[in-house]
């Protein structure tokens, strides 16, 4: 089993900047990759960006250049730092970990103002 709790979203502005952290705790040690999805209401939930085990980062192409994901195994915390945010970068942001299953976050909205 894995929790993972979800913090550090909130209101910013066009071209402002959020960091989001994500906690894991439980079986921390049998986590593969760790990542961020969103999701809009009445959408489908999206990947943004994925680390994995060894260190890999794959980013969509909405967030390349803007966003960056990283991770403190020591902490058994992730990272997503948001820079020049836009108003389409408004979501809920979930974590979520690869292990023997797939683990949610429950969420953290994040809402990018014009």
């Amino acid at each position: 089993q894995v929790q993972l709790v979800e913090s550090g979203g909130g209101l910013a502005q066009a071209g402002g900047s959020l960091r989001l952290s994500c906690v894991a705790s439980g079986s921390t040690f049998r986590i593969n990759a760790m990542g961020w999805y969103r999701q809009a209401p009445g959408k489908q939930r999206e990947m943004v960006a994925t680390i994995t085990f060894g260190g890999s980062t794959y980013y969509a192409d909405s967030v390349k250049g803007r966003f960056t994901i990283s991770r403190d195994n020591a902490k058994n915390t992730v990272y997503l730092q948001m820079n020049s945010l836009k108003p389409e970068d408004t979501d809920v942001y979930y974590c979520r970990a690869v292990v023997d299953r797939i683990y949610w976050g429950k969420g953290t909205l994040v809402t990018v103002s014009s």
